[in-house]
């Protein structure tokens, strides 16, 4: 049996960061709030339903995984997903969660 694909150690170790940093519910919901165009730290905590400063806590934890980027307007800053790469993840797992299980296909 062949590997056509290795995952080297260092970025396996990465990648596993990066998915244990979004395992955590709300940081999930808040990268979700900003898949699609730059939201403020209120407007997240909003509609969310968090405070504003652990929607803040987050989203620093966030950003230093590259995850977001921010963008400062005059007093306000704008979090969006960091790039497609993280966008195009996001959204496709999410469509796999909403499909439906076929209880019927083999492993």
């Amino acid at each position: 049996m062949s590997v056509d694909h290795i995952l080297p150690d260092d970025h396996a170790t990465q990648l596993a960061d990066m998915f244990r940093l979004m395992g955590d519910p709300s940081r999930l919901r808040i990268i979700y709030a900003c898949l699609d165009a730059p939201v403020s730290v209120g407007e997240i905590a909003r509609s969310l339903e968090l405070s504003p400063s652990l929607v803040s806590h987050h989203l620093r934890l966030l950003r230093a995984a590259r995850v977001l980027r921010a963008a400062r307007q005059g007093r306000h800053v704008f979090y969006a997903a960091a790039d497609e790469h993280i966008r195009s993840v996001l959204k496709d797992m999410a469509a796999h969660v909403g499909e439906p299980v076929d209880h019927h296909s083999e492993d």
